[in-house]
């Protein structure tokens, strides 16, 4: 027995050394064909039971020093092979400080986000609150408390996508009216962004776009308030000399309604390309909240009067901006989005 183990030992010593378990794979192979339960210091260890008694006690001792000898041969050398991996790992993934790094172009806002914003600073400096209604709609506060009954002529000029039941994408910001009037009591100062959606996709329209709706109640409200409050957000928007003017509309939830028409800053109202020789830009609608829709908020339309203006987002930064294209704000498109950059 004592011959066998010496022959093994320098077996293991002779092919450690000659650098058979370069990687850890190979000597994690080399390992097994010595420790292993098929190796060859385990079929030693099968072999006791042909050994004489007598010698067995000696013969287990050189088995078990040859076993502790081995695994720590084998120890040492995976202890040395995970070092060598790692220098050599480190040294690959080694960065030189000294190169010039790689630019990476800062993003900028979209021109949609600077409106909403510029918007929100106008008319919280006016005394509004924010307020952001659900983007999923009930048809009664999209419709139906707007003074929008089910056959209602007004829901054909908004192609409506219903996602079940009563329950639609709303098309319009004005379903916050409602929402603020139900919980809170006048004097209401109100302005409610966000998203709307309708069926409809060209030049000039997209299926998903963002307004901002504004609402004041109280007693004493005019028309005239209205006309201030779009005359100073006209001016700040725009340009100092910018002015506004009313035309007769209709819209179902105001009575009586109107379009909203900015000076063109373009031509300084002579007529252009852009307003179509008239001078004027349509930019929103407005008009004194209808009877019916104080009412059915549960305010008194006798000692309480409103009006309210919606706003397209998309509109404003195309007129400030001079877009041609509404398509070009949801494209993401860098070369036009980076124009946009402080």
């Amino acid at each position: 027995m004592k011959q066998k183990t010496q022959a093994i030992r320098e077996e293991i010593e002779q092919r450690l050394a000659a650098g058979e378990c370069a990687t850890s794979k190979e000597l994690i192979e080399l390992k097994m064909e010595y420790l292993g339960k098929g190796g060859k210091i385990s079929a030693l260890s099968k072999g006791m039971r042909d050994v004489p008694a007598e010698e067995r006690p000696e013969a287990g001792r050189l088995l078990g020093e040859l076993r502790a000898w081995a695994e720590e041969q084998f120890d040492a050398r995976e202890k040395e092979l995970k070092r060598r991996e790692l220098a050599a790992k480190v040294a690959g993934e080694r960065i030189d400080v000294t190169m010039p790094a790689k630019f990476h172009a800062g993003g900028s806002v979209h021109p949609v986000t600077l409106v909403r914003r510029e918007l929100e600073e106008i008319f919280s400096g006016m005394g509004f609150n924010i307020f952001e209604g659900p983007e999923i709609e009930r048809d009664y506060y999209n419709f139906q408390a707007l003074n929008i009954p089910a056959d209602h002529p007004a829901r054909d000029m908004q192609d409506t996508f219903f996602v079940g039941g009563e329950y639609l994408l709303r098309s319009q910001t004005s379903s916050g009216q409602i929402r603020v009037m139900e919980k809170q009591a006048p004097p209401i100062k109100v302005l409610s962004p966000g998203r709307v959606y309708r069926s409809d996709s060209d030049a000039t329209h997209s299926p998903m776009f963002h307004q901002m709706e504004g609402l004041v109640v109280d007693k004493g409200i005019t028309l005239c308030d209205l006309k201030g409050i779009l005359d100073e957000f006209a001016r700040r928007m725009f340009t100092a000399e910018t002015k506004t003017r009313f035309r007769p509309s209709y819209f179902p939830f105001t009575e009586p309604s109107v379009e909203v028409d900015l000076s063109c800053k373009n031509c300084g109202g002579k007529g252009c390309r852009i307003c179509k020789g008239t001078g004027w830009i349509e930019v929103l609608g407005a008009g004194m909240v209808n009877r019916r829709v104080l009412e059915n908020c549960g305010i008194d339309p006798d000692v309480y009067t409103g009006f309210a203006f919606g706003i397209g987002l998309e509109r404003i930064a195309m007129i400030k901006y001079g877009i041609g294209d509404i398509r070009l704000l949801f494209e993401n498109d860098v070369r036009f989005l980076r124009q946009f950059k402080d």
